[in-house]
């Protein structure tokens, strides 16, 4: 699952991810208006739900609308790893891999280790710190780069690397929406978009889950019953 997570995931946020410029309703000045007309929007039957009022909390000693802002960006980023975890998984349990070796001595790829997480296992501690740590990378630019979503920006949009000199060499493709698809649509297409993206991030995490949880208790998840493998190993435990 991890192998084909980095890849995927810039394929995702450009598939699903409307430009910021788009998402202007979407501004933490909005607050919970805006949440509850995106609810709407993305399930007009059930509407806005919220058992637990976490849209009327506060976190940290921020303000309600900020706090708002942290809860929608995480959503939409989790939703956005959920995709890619989805995908990835469905790709390496039919046997799909990069068909160059993983290290100089010609190590292929561990796509015959069985299922996504036991092909996790076979990778060399070396392999597993370099997927880490760039995504701890990008999780550092997202945070230090532009106006914070808590401060202003946006829920959800990812800088450009074009726009900051943090990185120390050029970089060809930006994460988000790296081949510019989204840069001549519409406005109403946009904002679309950003509904599917929420949408299609919150089945994609029930999916992912759902994978694990069979692997892991055969019959928790009937419908994937004997279309998954039995898996022994620890998922929370990367290293084990």
């Amino acid at each position: 699952m991890k192998l084909s997570l980095i890849s995927l995931l810039i394929g995702s946020a450009a598939a699903f991810a409307p430009a910021p410029s788009a998402r202007t309703s979407t501004a933490v000045n909005a607050g919970l208006d805006d949440l509850k007309s995106i609810a709407e929007k993305s399930n007009p039957v059930l509407k806005f739900y919220d058992p637990l009022e976490l849209s009327s909390t506060t976190i940290w000693g921020n303000s309600n609308d900020e706090t708002i802002a942290f809860l929608r960006h995480s959503e939409i980023k989790h939703g956005r790893v959920a995709m890619a975890a989805f995908v990835g998984y469905i790709v390496q349990s039919n046997g799909f891999h990069f068909p160059w070796p993983i290290a100089f001595d010609g190590t292929p790829f561990p796509y015959a280790a069985g299922s996504p997480p036991e092909q996790w296992d076979a990778l060399s501690p070396a392999a597993k710190w370099q997927i880490i740590l760039f995504i701890g990378f990008l999780e550092w630019f997202s945070e230090a780069a532009g106006t914070h979503y808590m401060r202003g920006g946006v829920p959800g949009a990812y800088p450009k690397f074009s726009d900051y000199s943090m990185i120390p060499h050029p970089v060809p493709f930006n994460l988000f929406d790296p081949f510019g698809f989204s840069k001549n649509k519409s406005e109403e297409a946009k904002a679309s978009g950003l509904i599917k993206e929420i949408n299609n991030g919150r089945l994609a995490m029930i999916g992912i889950l759902g994978f694990i949880s069979e692997q892991r208790v055969e019959g928790s998840v009937p419908l994937l019953k004997g279309l998954v493998a039995h898996y022994d190993g620890e998922t929370m435990a990367p290293f084990a």
